[in-house]
């Protein structure tokens, strides 16, 4: 039985698939528990609005530093090494997340935390790009992306299971102290998935007397405007995807006034997006182009934005509009892992890769925290569409500088 192009993958490369397939996907479980469990942070320890933006920036934060650390040190000691490392840091970080007390102590740990996830996802989406030919590159590493959308569903059907059985005070924490469970990963990426093949060939160029550029190279007249447009791209779409991955929860119960049962519904809708959108995008920009396919799902997410939370809309419609939202959110987010990878030249690849999203991460963390700011004043929904639409115009503009790179050989 044929699975489309999975049934063309060789060995190495179904292994790695699943590897990194697996770090999106548990990494994104311990991320995604904060958004869960806002409503119960602001209960329990007293935080306002503002300070549950300022937690989410934090993390955010980090991940824009921890994506291009992690990819510098990927491009001097291996991929497989860092996704490792990273990995494990996540599920550290989460758990010890259990014990804070405090608005202070939980800044910091989020932003450990997010050290480790922006390295995690800019590593991960270099290795599996230089694993897997040009002709499936688009499908394939885009489709990691989806990892996201199940380890939100792990965590989202977790929610109302410690909720049930949990009182309040506590079961934020026991949701926290889960987040360990991404370490044992590990354990099967050292055993099963080799290093890539494109990285090993330049590591031996190099020991036979090559130089290895500097890591801001990207920044050389011959790199600087494909990292200027990529960097402004990928501040957009995270910007506009964090306003939603941060706040939707605590909109659906606040705004919206659902129980933690019915939100989980609505979220279903939107994490089965999020796992169909980046397969969606794969096949789209494998035959229209990297370049068109982000400018026609940007058109697209804003569109819908516009409608699910500015309209005045029923019930029925927007369950409908939540699987788009999630579809739209998760093709732009997967579109970036092949295309960041294509950009550069392998011996700058992890660190380029790991600056324009990592720092598209920690410019675009500014806007889930404005989010919190304006709620002040605002209804939390406009706030929330406000914020996400001006982000999708900024990605729009940067997505017409942006070099068209599909089918290009990842050369050593």
């Amino acid at each position: 039985m044929r699975l489309g192009w999975y049934s063309d993958l060789t060995s190495v490369e179904r292994r790695t698939y699943w590897a990194c397939f697996a770090g999106f996907g548990l990494d994104s479980m311990d991320s995604t528990i904060y958004a869960l469990v806002i409503p119960s942070l602001i209960a329990v320890l007293g935080l306002t609005r503002p300070e549950a933006g300022y937690l989410a920036t934090a993390a955010l934060l980090g991940t824009g530093i921890g994506g291009w650390g992690a990819g510098i040190l990927a491009d001097r000691i291996g991929r497989l090494r860092v996704l490792q490392l990273t990995i494990l840091w996540v599920a550290v970080f989460t758990f010890v997340a259990a014990f804070c007390n405090s608005f202070s102590q939980l800044f910091g740990i989020r932003f450990l935390q997010g050290l480790g996830y922006g390295g995690e996802a800019a590593v991960g989406g270099v290795l599996i790009s230089e694993v897997i030919r040009p002709a499936l590159r688009g499908r394939v590493a885009a489709s990691v992306q989806s990892g996201y959308a199940v380890g939100y569903a792990i965590s989202v059907a977790l929610s109302p299971v410690i909720a049930a059985l949990f009182p309040e005070s506590v079961g934020w924490r026991v949701f926290f102290a889960i987040g360990i469970v991404p370490a044992f990963l590990v354990f099967f990426i050292r055993r099963l998935v080799p290093e890539s093949g494109v990285y090993t060939d330049a590591k031996a160029a190099r020991a036979s007397g090559t130089i290895a550029p500097p890591f801001w190279e990207i920044f050389a007249r011959l790199h600087l405007r494909r990292t200027a447009a990529a960097l402004v791209m990928a501040t957009g779409i995270f910007g506009g995807a964090y306003v939603m991955i941060t706040w939707l929860p605590a909109y659906l119960q606040m705004a919206l006034n659902l129980s933690v049962t019915t939100s989980a519904g609505y979220l279903a809708l939107n994490i089965f997006g999020s796992l169909v959108g980046p397969i969606g995008y794969g096949w789209l920009s494998d035959r229209i182009g990297r370049r068109s396919a982000f400018m026609v799902f940007l058109l697209l997410q804003a569109c819908n934005v516009s409608v699910y939370l500015l309209a005045p809309i029923g019930a029925g419609l927007t369950i409908a509009l939540s699987f788009f939202l999630g579809a739209f959110q998760g093709g732009l987010a997967s579109g970036m892992i092949p295309t960041f990878s294509e950009l550069f030249p392998t011996s700058i690849r992890a660190g380029g890769q790991g600056f324009c999203i990592g720092g598209g991460r920690g410019f675009g963390s500014v806007v889930p925290a404005t989010v919190g700011l304006l709620a002040t004043a605002l209804p939390l929904g406009t706030a929330m569409g406000v914020c996400a639409l001006c982000a999708y115009a900024v990605a729009f503009c940067a997505a017409i500088a942006l070099p068209e790179t599909s089918g290009r050989e990842l050369d050593a």
